[in-house]
């Protein structure tokens, strides 16, 4: 078996790994045009990729695909385009929740505007798949087309699970239940973050190694379950630090969840265990245009959640998650006779790192 990782190690893995996906997609995606305009949105697509970040989805499939045996070199172009799925993503959801900043920074349709980044948004998304395709030959058809089939499907799945957070926020619907949510975050986070990266790297790591496609099939079809788990428990954790994190480490603007009006775990742990007095003001604040509301009404939200205990009770939902993730992965691993590959050691550390960050 591997030796131990340390979480030292662990993130000085991950910083080389997104160095090397961002190079690629960088080294990719067009520079510079004779035309001004063009240039300009050249410009704004690079923009998110060269923010770094932590590269966690392109470090999981490139550790699924070493776990069965692949070559790490099949899995880089794949890795890359997870990272571009990632930051095209990004670009329409900071637009759709009027957010502010982005790693650190103002997000890119503060910088210029909705129109020009909702075609950016497109043109990297566009690019996604042109990288994809470009490696066709290297892995053959068969291959190619699971990988393209991967990514689609992640695809609707992520805009299916926007599409029920965003259409709350437009209707004005505050009768959300956890089931609701679980469903919601499963979709939009858990697909993109967890399933999906485990699932391409198993594909490619099974190309020339002696797995039969029954073995892949099983593995593919349990990992639905685990990544769930650990996507589950990866966003709570997220909502979390969006509350709780400083603004400097996080990247993001703290309390922006409820300047958003989002419907968290910890928000529906709130609206219903509050009394209706109580209940009336909060929907009355978060029902607000985001411009209107101030910092010390979402400071207050954020202490009556503390108080009622929301956020040690959305903490707990995500230790039991990753807890089931972890248990799941660790059972896939002995069963498929996984336990003594080289990268076993590694991924359990970056799943547990999953939940257990702070920032």
């Amino acid at each position: 078996m591997e030796q131990e990782v340390s979480p030292e190690s662990l993130l000085e893995l991950l910083t080389r790994n997104k160095k090397e996906l961002d190079a690629i997609a960088l080294r990719f995606l067009p520079q510079a045009s004779p035309n001004k305009e063009i240039s300009t949105l050249y410009e704004m697509m690079r923009d998110y990729p060269s923010r770094g970040g932590k590269g966690f989805r392109g470090s999981l499939c490139l550790l699924w695909c070493e776990l069965c045996g692949g070559q790490r070199e099949d899995a880089l172009v794949a890795a890359t385009a997870l990272e571009l799925f990632q930051n095209w993503i990004l670009i329409h959801d900071d637009i759709e929740d009027e957010s502010d900043l982005r790693r650190g920074h103002p997000a890119l349709h503060r910088k210029y505007g909705v129109p020009l980044s909702i075609n950016a948004g497109d043109a990297l998304h566009g690019k996604m798949w042109e990288l994809l395709l470009s490696n066709q030959k290297k892995l053959g058809e068969a291959i190619s087309f699971q990988v393209l089939r991967e990514f689609s499907s992640m695809l609707n799945e992520t805009t299916e699970g926007q599409q029920m957070e965003l259409s709350w926020t437009v209707s004005k619907n505050w009768e959300i239940t956890e089931s609701d949510y679980l469903l919601m975050v499963t979709k939009k986070s858990a697909w993109y973050t967890c399933i999906s990266p485990a699932r391409i790297g198993v594909i490619l790591g099974t190309i020339s190694t002696e797995s039969t496609n029954e073995d892949r099939r099983r593995i593919l079809e349990r990992l639905i379950q685990m990544g769930t788990d650990m996507g589950i428990a990866f966003q709570i954790v997220d909502d979390i630090l969006n509350l709780t994190a400083s603004e400097e480490r996080y990247g993001k603007e703290i309390l922006g969840d409820i300047f958003e009006g989002k419907r968290t775990l910890m928000m529906i742990h709130l609206l219903s265990n509050c009394n209706a007095e109580e209940r009336r003001k909060i929907i009355s604040t978060l029902s607000k245009p985001r411009q209107e509301k101030t910092v010390q009404e979402a400071k207050r939200i954020f202490e009556l959640m503390k108080k009622k205990g929301a956020v040690d009770y959305a903490s707990n939902v995500a230790r039991k998650h990753a807890q089931s993730g972890l248990a799941l992965y660790d059972s896939i691993c002995r069963e498929c006779g996984l336990r003594s590959a080289k990268s076993y050691d590694t991924i359990r550390l970056l799943l547990e790192y999953l939940v257990k960050r702070d920032y």
